[in-house]
């Protein structure tokens, strides 16, 4: 390793942002606001790490993050969970702030995560706005389940509290639209994806805002990110089952749901999934490889520019 070469890992918070250095050991801190965003850059710059890695931390890194990839630096956003084991497969099992930046500093050392594209400013708008309609069907779903338990008084201010969430559903719902009218960009993959069986507005919003590699990455990248890909659990003479693991979970949530819909109408993908299980593969199995196969052609048509229709997605 040349000795000028560091790796450095952000610890993210709601309040902070931990800065460590690999192999230095150096630590600072900085508020998690436009001020200390801006004096970890210029830290950053003086440095000019080999790769940076931060957690996806549920929004609290969008931020840094785009001040970062604005500043031209090489960052990888990594799962937190490949972190911990990380941790724990090199024996840091202690935590503070300090120990985490650093050890996300070994990580991007070790591991030397792929840095991916970042959001382009409309992506970004599109994942708050999804984000946010999610958020109020969300609270929707759990006022209407207290609505059935509620004594008459409550029921008043319950469905007062629907009737304002649909309002607002309603509303974000047109903005989505709009900006989705806006750019010929936004209008072609919304054509493009809504061509295919099973997918509806809710599935094709939730590709757009949460899964934008689609269409640049090959079919084993694509599954992988979205947690479709199946891994070996062998051991010695054991042969395990292949299992999916993690991947981003609102993806994988909405192609489940369209793959549902796929497998019920006469397509590509019901007759994919009737071939499973006529071989006697479980259900699950089927349906699992079913959203795969959705996954893969959509990734496909993205990549080529072509709808559903076309003979090579028959």
């Amino acid at each position: 390793m040349n000795k000028e070469e560091f790796f450095a890992g952000i610890d993210v918070s709601k309040s902070h942002l931990d800065l460590g250095l690999n192999p230095s050991g150096q630590f600072e801190r900085f508020h998690n606001d436009e001020t200390g965003v801006a004096g970890l850059v210029a830290s950053l710059e003086r440095v000019r790490p080999a790769l940076i890695v931060v957690e996806a931390t549920g929004g609290l890194e969008m931020l840094v993050v785009a001040a970062l990839r604005v500043a031209g630096l090489p960052i990888a956003v990594v799962n937190a969970r490949q972190v911990r084991d990380f941790a724990k497969a090199t024996g840091r099992l202690a935590k503070t702030d300090k120990l985490d930046a650093l050890v996300l500093a070994h990580f991007a050392q070790a591991v030397r995560p792929a840095i991916r594209e970042g959001r382009t400013d409309a992506e970004q708008e599109l994942v708050e706005q999804v984000a946010r309609r999610r958020q109020l069907v969300d609270m929707r779903a759990q006022e209407k389940a207290r609505l059935s338990m509620a004594g008459a008084r409550q029921k008043v201010s319950i469905k007062e509290h629907i009737a304002w969430l649909d309002e607002r559903i309603s509303d974000l719902d047109d903005d989505l639209k709009a900006t989705l009218k806006a750019s010929d960009i936004w209008k072609e993959r919304v054509d493009l994806l809504q061509s295919a069986p099973g997918v509806g507005p809710v599935t094709m919003l939730t590709l757009l805002s949460y899964l934008p590699e689609l269409g640049r990455l090959n079919r084993r990248e694509i599954a992988a990110l979205a947690g479709l890909a199946p891994f070996n659990r062998d051991s010695g003479f054991q042969r395990g089952y292949r299992m999916i693991w993690g991947g981003r979970a609102e993806v994988r949530s909405v192609l489940y749901m369209a793959t549902l819909s796929a497998v019920r109408g006469n397509n590509a993908i019901a007759s994919f999934h009737k071939r499973l299980v006529e071989k006697g593969k479980p259900a699950k199995v089927a349906l699992t490889a079913s959203m795969r196969k959705l996954l893969t052609i959509l990734n496909s048509m993205m990549k080529q520019n072509k709808h559903w229709s076309c003979p090579q997605n028959a």
